[in-house]
């Protein structure tokens, strides 16, 4: 029986040149923190990078939260978690102006309507890197709120990120979900596909903003996201008991 939907935000639900957004979104973030006195861009980016990596390497014995400020405060040798509330209120406010990086998804609230209608568990499963603001605002470019889902991941409750299939792992053990009970809608062959493959969940790339991994190693079926809902109704049929 499908149970549970999860949905990958960036480039799936949130369409997005990635590399496109997040260059643009670094220098609205440069230009907020620069009386804080991170005058050097280039450094500050570095450690954002720095921290970015220290959460995808995270082993679990900590939040991905205490993973990214402990190494960017290591770079800039001074404990920089003091400057969170700096950080949380840019991705409340000036962090909007990152809309001009993304497009419409049309589709995005009927998608998660039709979720609630069939009584399934929708559940956000972007890379863990942001803090929880950061995905409410974007989650806001789609016209989706918070509310919507029954669980977001986020750098303060997860000590894993995809590709490490043990980020989907600890979804599935607090839900109680079985692997073929979920089903995934994502864009990245290997953050996605491979991940959630590695635990037996089945995986559909949304076209549009598809990354294709030179690292993946599985193949996935590809839709347009008009046919989300489609697959979700082909897949309630499939797998009732």
């Amino acid at each position: 029986m499908l149970k549970a939907i999860f949905f990958d935000l960036d480039g799936t639900l949130l369409p997005m040149d990635e590399t496109l957004f997040t260059k643009g979104y670094f220098k609205i973030l440069a230009k907020k923190v620069y009386p804080l006195g991170y005058t050097n861009t280039d450094m500050l980016i570095k450690g954002i990078w720095l921290g970015v990596e220290a959460m995808y390497k995270n082993d679990g014995s900590k939040t991905n939260e205490d993973a990214f400020w402990d190494c960017f405060s290591a770079l800039y040798q001074e404990d920089k978690s003091k400057d969170k509330p700096i950080f949380d209120d840019f991705y409340s406010n000036e962090f909007k102006q990152a809309k001009s990086f993304t497009s419409e998804n049309p589709f995005a609230k009927e998608i998660i309507a039709y979720c609630k209608e069939n009584n399934l568990l929708t559940i956000l499963t972007t890379n863990p890197i942001f803090p929880r603001n950061a995905q409410e605002t974007r989650l806001d470019f789609i016209s989706l709120k918070y509310d919507d889902f029954d669980y977001i991941t986020d750098y303060t409750n997860c000590s894993f990120t995809k590709p490490n299939p043990k980020y989907f792992k600890v979804i599935l053990d607090k839900f109680n979900l079985k692997p073929d009970e979920v089903i995934l809608f994502g864009n990245n062959t290997l953050e996605d596909g491979d991940c959630a493959a590695a635990l037996g969940i089945k995986t559909y790339l949304v076209k549009g903003n598809i990354i294709y991994s030179d690292k993946s190693k599985g193949s996935y079926q590809e839709i347009d996201m008009k046919d989300v809902i489609p697959t979700i109704a082909d897949e309630i049929v499939s797998k009732k008991d």
